[in-house]
């Protein structure tokens, strides 16, 4: 399949797939909590597609492997927001636990592309020995 826009991308579709689930999460949380953690966990959420699809639409892969750089860290900070969810008992550990496994495979999609496009055989951000 040739892939003629961000929308075609599967880690493009389940970045919306984890915004969407991530949305619906928050909704359950406490009300005093929606200008707090929640705010910022759909921030992060939402920026990680946001990214995909702006870097795909650069004119470099160089551009494109920053931009998902930066989708990479949206999901951390998401992720870490979701940790801190679970710690502080803000939903059922059954509701976050399959939000974060989301991430989890949205960031090892994330990861494979960007060395797809820098042409890294190695993924790591660790210096080489």
């Amino acid at each position: 399949m040739t892939v003629r826009s961000y929308r075609d991308l599967t880690v493009w579709k389940k970045g919306m797939a984890l915004a969407a689930a991530v949305y619906q999460l928050t909704r359950k949380f406490p009300k005093h909590e929606e200008y707090r953690i929640s705010g910022q966990m759909i921030r992060a959420a939402t920026s990680v597609p946001a990214n995909i699809a702006e870097g795909h639409g650069r004119g470099t892969r160089r551009d494109y492997a920053h931009f998902v750089s930066i989708a990479k860290g949206s999901l951390a900070e998401l992720e870490t927001f979701l940790l801190l969810a679970i710690d502080l008992d803000l939903a059922p550990r059954g509701e976050l636990g399959p939000v974060l496994a989301q991430a989890e495979e949205v960031g090892r999609m994330l990861t494979a592309l960007r060395a797809s496009l820098t042409g890294s055989a190695s993924p790591s951000l660790e210096p080489n020995p």
